[in-house]
């Protein structure tokens, strides 16, 4: 079981990551944010693994809560930088699968 110090630590780690992350995203460094993102899975899974589910009280309570909105408002400008990436990726992908099923229905 983790300690309320050591559970608000690896919530302001995460809040390091994820600025990582946008940064990342920003400079269209996606095999940097994916890396990233799998640095925060991790954290995820130590907080789920250790007890973050006990209560937090007073300056704890506080850098947690601060921690999540810090990291909530990074995810929204990521989501804002990577959605037309993954738009573009998308459409690419789906032109390869339709150029696929010309090629095989013609025998091209």
């Amino acid at each position: 079981m983790m300690t309320g110090q050591e559970v608000v630590s690896v919530y302001e780690a995460m809040v390091g990551i994820t600025d990582q992350m946008l940064a990342a995203a920003g400079t269209g460094d996606w095999d940097r944010l994916a890396q990233l993102e799998m640095q925060c899975a991790a954290c995820v899974r130590q907080l789920k693994d250790n007890g973050d589910g006990q209560p937090l009280a007073g300056q704890e309570r506080v850098r947690k809560v601060d921690a999540i909105r810090r990291m909530l408002a990074a995810d929204r400008q990521i989501r804002d930088l990577t959605q037309p990436w993954m738009a573009k990726l998308s459409a690419m992908i789906n032109n390869k699968g339709t150029e696929r099923r010309l090629a095989r229905a013609y025998g091209i």
